[in-house]
């Protein structure tokens, strides 16, 4: 989300728009505001301690938060043409100071972006403790009803924004996110793998993204112990890309704790590799060092890193719960894959890995398919959403 808030931020400054981002200050050593460029600002509010705070904590401060931002407004004497919200939590904040606004005799649109949704999220739990509460919940729906626009990033979303939030139809706007081409784009693989220390000839089976259940990535181990049986002569290798590694196992996230023991149960030590969250730049080699990226998520809204990695030409295998497998030609059935089914996924895998051919012609339709999603195109459709709140 932070990607996609910058990038749009970026583009519509440099298509001539004044743009604010408010976000919680989480560090005193962040100057109140930050001036990203001409038009575009970061500003830090302060509300509740600094540094991080749980999410499920982070409710009780919005009122807090949005306090300050009219603090700030009012001192620095500011008005805006529309409010763009992500996420539920900045909706919270949003409806709040559009009713305040709306009170002083300022009408200000809301165009919401949820980027995932609380009851498709709790849909694949695989149990209570990693489901969303009615808090969420009812911020969501609250939402739907008071956002003038919504921007869904697939028709999947849209769908379910509609039939599951009740949205209006016409208040909902497909606009997949974008791709940084300049960041993301092909490199040679020798290169690429030089730049990221992979040998050059593993083949490199990779997923990029949270380190969370619903990300799917114990089934893609599963898979890659059934491709590591099956085709013992292949130099395999998985990277996971994302989370905090840098710390002893011990200290590691829950989630990847229990990745870990997978990893030993399934007896896959030198197979599996913890790589690590890392910047775009450096992102942009590990995609380009890859054979294959796999999104085998049980829902996402989208998935960023899966056009990242296209861009960079490499064959993508998603779920066809993904937003993103709108993007792919329904006849590539080697790119999508069954939730919970990782037998269908090594064999996929498999395939990709053994037909050069076909690996190569899926590389060069890819690149041309997201030609046309670069963060300047997203931001002129979306300009028109905020004009449409506009007449």
């Amino acid at each position: 989300m932070n990607v996609y808030v910058l990038e749009l931020a970026k583009q519509l400054a440099n298509l001539g728009h004044f743009v604010d981002v408010f976000t919680r200050s989480q560090d005193t050593e962040n100057p109140p505001i930050v001036q990203v460029s001409d038009r575009f600002r970061v500003m830090h509010i302060v509300a509740g301690p600094q540094g991080n705070v749980p999410k499920k904590d982070m409710i009780q401060y919005i009122p807090e938060f949005v306090e300050n931002v009219l603090t700030f407004c009012r001192t620095e004497n500011l008005q805006y043409d529309v409010m763009h919200c992500h996420y539920y939590m900045s909706g919270i904040a949003g409806i709040q100071l559009q009713k305040t606004w709306k009170n002083d005799g300022k009408k200000l649109p809301i165009v919401s972006t949820f980027h995932t949704l609380a009851l498709m999220k709790n849909l694949v739990a695989r149990g209570e403790l990693e489901k969303e509460d009615h808090v969420r919940i009812d911020a969501e729906l609250a939402l739907v009803h008071d956002s003038d626009a919504i921007i869904a990033p697939s028709e999947s979303d849209a769908s379910y924004l509609e039939y599951l939030y009740e949205a209006k139809p016409e208040s909902i706007c497909v606009i997949p996110p974008g791709v940084d081409t300049k960041v993301f784009h092909p490199i040679p693989k020798s290169k690429a793998r030089k730049e990221v220390g992979a040998d050059p000839k593993e083949k490199i089976v990779m997923f990029v993204g949270r380190i969370e259940p619903l990300k799917g990535i114990d089934m893609l181990m599963y898979a890659i112990k059934v491709v590591n049986k099956d085709e013992p002569q292949l130099p395999l290798k998985l990277y996971i890309v994302g989370g905090d590694v840098s710390q002893d196992v011990s200290l590691w996230s829950a989630e990847l704790q229990k990745l870990e023991s997978l990893r030993k149960v399934l007896r896959i030590p030198d197979v599996v590799k913890f790589i690590g969250q890392k910047p775009q730049h450096e992102l942009a080699y590990y995609y380009n060092a890859a054979d294959i990226v796999v999104m085998p998520s049980h829902y996402e809204s989208f998935g960023m890193a899966a056009l990242e990695a296209m861009t960079c030409g490499v064959p993508v295998i998603t779920t066809n719960v993904a937003g993103i497998s709108g993007l792919i030609d329904e006849r590539k059935k080697a790119l999508l894959t069954s939730v919970n089914n990782p037998l269908l996924l090594a064999s996929q895998i498999e395939y990709l890995l053994t037909h050069p051919k076909t690996h190569a012609q899926i590389s060069a339709e890819l690149k041309t398919k997201v030609n046309t999603l670069e963060w300047k195109n997203v931001a002129e459709d979306i300009v028109e959403v905020y004009l449409s709140c506009l007449k």
